[in-house]
């Protein structure tokens, strides 16, 4: 089943660039740039991708981002992204990148920007992967501080397509932010959102209501609220859901407990997607397997979730 699955063409909607850091290049990149790191070695650094929650998670990611400090660095990162997806047929990405975790280190903005779409430049020409990339803000930081990024953004607008908004979702409701989403749509900028992965259904309405979402990034709480549920399947709101991340940061104790082909089957518009891939065990062929494996996904509803995703592009 995994090659079947892996010649679907598919699109991934909801990818962390930063994310997609494997051990291995982690660790040339601290030695490129001279990074003191706090693993022994690489499998050391694997053995820490145990994870109880987001935050857990969040901790050890922010730490492994520190060894990107260059252009280069950037595009290096990008680019072994894009091998993956030319090997498992995914046709079109539209990849996260979080400029506050490089700007507060003193990484320049457009250092960050440019090794990143040089990356995705060459992917579309060399290996026919088009994209469209959202720049996301990180919610436990201060509506401030998602001002002053955006106002960094705004000389290089055409990078990218949308603004979203991730990182520690408890407790960091997108109304928060209903004020830089106003701004950012007003520049023409297209929006998406993480709710709805540990916080509650609620956090999901706000963001359609307040940040006026074209998706919902996570979104698997919406089955908690059935008038929430009725209205993303009536108006045909996209979710992308990440299987394999769910259960490694025990939003479910288990695979077989996921409901995406539950939501699925209600008419709901899933999207299968990695997430952090290099901490969570898997691309996308992996989080279509792990739902063959564990919930009994047939054919005829692999076919559904890959077309879902490439009908959710935002280009």
């Amino acid at each position: 089943m995994y090659e079947w699955l892996n010649a679907l063409p598919k699109a991934e909607l909801h990818l962390h660039l930063e994310g997609t850091l494997e051990p291995e290049l982690l660790f040339a990149l601290a030695e490129r740039n001279q990074v003191k790191l706090p693993w022994a070695d690489v499998e050391t650094l694997r053995k820490a991708y145990a994870f109880n929650n987001l935050q857990e998670f969040l901790d050890l990611y922010y730490a492994g981002a520190d060894v990107l400090r260059t252009e280069q660095d950037f595009y290096d990162l990008t680019w072994a992204y894009l091998q993956k997806c030319k090997a498992q047929n995914v046709i079109h990405v539209e990849p996260f990148f979080d400029p506050q975790t490089h700007t507060d280190r003193g990484i320049p903005f457009e250092v960050v920007l440019r090794g990143i779409q040089g990356a995705l430049k060459d992917g579309e020409k060399q290996l026919g992967i088009r994209h469209g990339l959202i720049l996301s803000f990180l919610r436990h930081l201060s509506e401030e501080e998602a001002f002053r990024t955006l106002d960094q953004a705004m000389p290089f607008r055409d990078a990218f397509v949308a603004v979203g908004l991730d990182s520690s979702e408890v407790g960091h409701p997108p109304s928060k932010f209903q004020r830089v989403f106003d701004r950012a749509r007003a520049e023409g900028l297209l929006t998406v959102a993480h709710a709805g992965e540990e916080g509650p259904p609620e956090y999901i309405w706000e963001a359609l209501d307040l940040l006026k979402v074209e998706r919902i990034d996570h979104g698997v709480r919406a089955i908690e609220d059935e008038r929430l549920m009725q209205r993303i399947i009536d108006e045909q709101i996209p979710l992308t859901v990440c299987p394999l991340s769910n259960t490694k940061l025990c939003v479910f104790d288990h695979m077989r407990e996921h409901n995406i082909l539950q939501m699925l089957e209600r008419g709901v518009k899933v999207t299968v997607n990695s997430d952090d891939p290099a901490y969570f065990g898997g691309y996308v062929t992996e989080n279509f397997q792990a739902l063959y494996e564990h919930l009994g996904m047939t054919k005829e509803q692999a076919q559904r979730l890959a077309q879902n995703s490439l009908d959710a592009r935002l280009v």
